[in-house]
């Protein structure tokens, strides 16, 4: 469940890797077994990448949609093992905490110690509030079974070399790898893939928790349904993201079968509460939100702080809420973007990159462009397997805040892209195009439809002048629907508006 486009599963940095292993009960089964990690380390590696989740990607700004997905989930971890006569000791009283994700990626995770996240990509992908107990259910599995703890321990003893400082694969559609190694929080998080039988034993989790809720727990297989259409709608009968997982056609049987071995335990299965669901669906921001930055006709936009810059041909934007990185398409220069909350002023925010030990200045001076105050300089540094980087840093202070510009590639290319570096930072600039100030996000509307008729005829006609890249397909797969299947008057559906 914890992605749908993506591999591999968010664990978190710690800046040495533990030794030692750590014998405990567990949760599940009350049986001892080895982990990476102790409960309470568990606990605390969860609060302090929280805090990096939320900065780069943001919580979604809906506190009714919020608190609703928190109750659900609350609802889930009260009948889970976190909270059975026989729960070992050590768990005792570990606070869960849920939390909506403002971003499109159809994507859900867990952290250690107790940190459960959906984005309001898979929100909008859901039907009903049985099948969000499901995936809340199986992520709260994850964080109870210690899946990512029992991983990390198998690679220590295993001595598989762990990256720091740099991620392989994606997460939320961040690229990893050399892209982010210097700047981004993100690049201080290490990824630990779940096994199958992992993700088959949170199913089960999640089946039994929402049972004995009395949801109708086997409308979680449709979320699984509609997985697999994903996964052929982009053209790969097993999408990389799938390859420690069941395939989704697997998982759709099981859960089914599941629900009704918890019926015949005597878990009556009745609730869907599909009413409640739309309704707090409803208004919800649906793909790319461009308020929070766009790119468009070779310059990055941002409505909310109401600044642009230009973005050279052929390099690819990647958007999150805490930067803004630009890389080229062989991946061997990248420009990156940050608030610097800390500095005084353009000249302390580059000293401050500056003043890193390894960093050796090449040059600085003042600069003013586009009517801004402004610094630069240049410096060289190394990774840690000794390749040499060159530096083009830039600072600019704009509406009582400090924009840091991180430009760099390897020393031998630094003469071949440090114009690409100098024509983004010196087109900072204010945005006065009231037209894209005013810009505004396309939401969902759920409505009950008021006659019976083909999914298709109940689609808006503009489909392609949206602000979004959306097929009729897509709308189909987000319904849980087929293009030409059959709605009936009164049933409920999410349209794009």
């Amino acid at each position: 469940m914890r992605s749908v486009i993506f591999k591999l599963c968010l664990f978190v940095t710690l800046t040495l890797f533990v030794s030692a292993c750590s014998i405990q009960q567990s949760a599940i089964t009350g049986d001892k077994r080895a982990y990476g990690y102790s409960w309470d380390q568990e606990k605390q590696i969860g609060k302090d990448a929280d805090l990096q989740i939320q900065q780069q990607y943001g919580l979604y700004d809906n506190d009714e949609l919020s608190a609703y997905v928190n109750n659900i989930g609350q609802e889930m971890l009260a009948v889970s093992h976190l909270n059975r006569p026989d729960t070992p000791s050590e768990y005792a009283g570990t606070e869960f905490y849920f939390r909506v994700l403002d971003n499109p990626v159809v994507n859900a995770f867990a952290l250690p110690g107790g940190y459960v996240y959906v984005t309001r990509g898979l929100l909008s992908h859901l039907d009903n509030e049985a099948q969000l107990s499901v995936v809340l259910g199986h992520e709260i599995g994850h964080v109870l079974a210690r899946h990512a703890s029992q991983r990390a321990f198998e690679q220590q003893i295993g001595q598989i070399a762990l990256i720091g400082g740099a991620v392989g694969g994606e997460l939320l559609g961040l690229p990893g790898g050399d892209i982010l190694g210097i700047g981004s929080q993100a690049a201080q998080m290490l990824f630990l893939s779940y096994g199958r039988e992992d993700e088959r034993e949170s199913d089960r989790l999640g089946v039994e928790y929402a049972s004995m809720q009395k949801y109708k727990a086997a409308e979680g297989a449709q979320f699984f349904v509609s997985l697999e259409r994903m996964s052929k709608q982009s053209g790969q009968s097993i999408p990389d993201w799938q390859s420690t997982h069941p395939d989704p056609a697997e998982r759709a049987n099981s859960i089914p079968e599941l629900a009704e071995e918890w019926r015949l335990k005597g878990y009556e299965q009745t609730i869907d509460n599909t009413d409640q669901y739309m309704g707090k669906l409803n208004n919800l921001i649906y793909g790319e939100n461009p308020r929070e930055g766009f790119t468009r006709s070779g310059n990055f936009y941002h409505p909310e702080m109401k600044f642009q810059f230009p973005t050279p041909d052929g390099w690819q934007v990647i958007n999150q809420r805490s930067l803004v990185a630009i890389v080229n398409g062989d991946q061997d220069a990248v420009s990156i973007m940050t608030l610097d909350g800390e500095s005084a002023g353009a000249e302390a925010s580059v000293n401050e990159f500056l003043n890193q030990e390894g960093i050796i200045t090449i040059g600085k001076s003042n600069a003013e462009s586009n009517g801004l105050t402004s610094f630069r300089a240049e410096a060289t540094g190394q990774t840690e397997d000794g390749t040499q980087l060159k530096f083009y840093l830039y600072s600019v202070e704009y509406d009582g805040m400090i924009y840091r510009f991180i430009n760099y590639t390897t020393l031998e290319k630094f003469g071949t892209y440090v114009p690409r570096f100098v024509e983004i930072t010196n087109g900072f600039r204010q945005l006065t195009d009231s037209g894209i100030l005013n810009i505004q996000p396309v939401r969902l509307q759920t409505v009950k439809t008021t006659r019976s008729d083909l999914f298709m005829s109940f689609l808006p006609a503009n489909i392609e002048s949206l602000s979004i890249n959306v097929t009729a397909e897509d709308l189909a797969i987000m319904n849980q629907v087929a293009l030409d299947e059959r709605i009936e008057s009164g049933t409920w559906i999410k349209i794009p508006r």
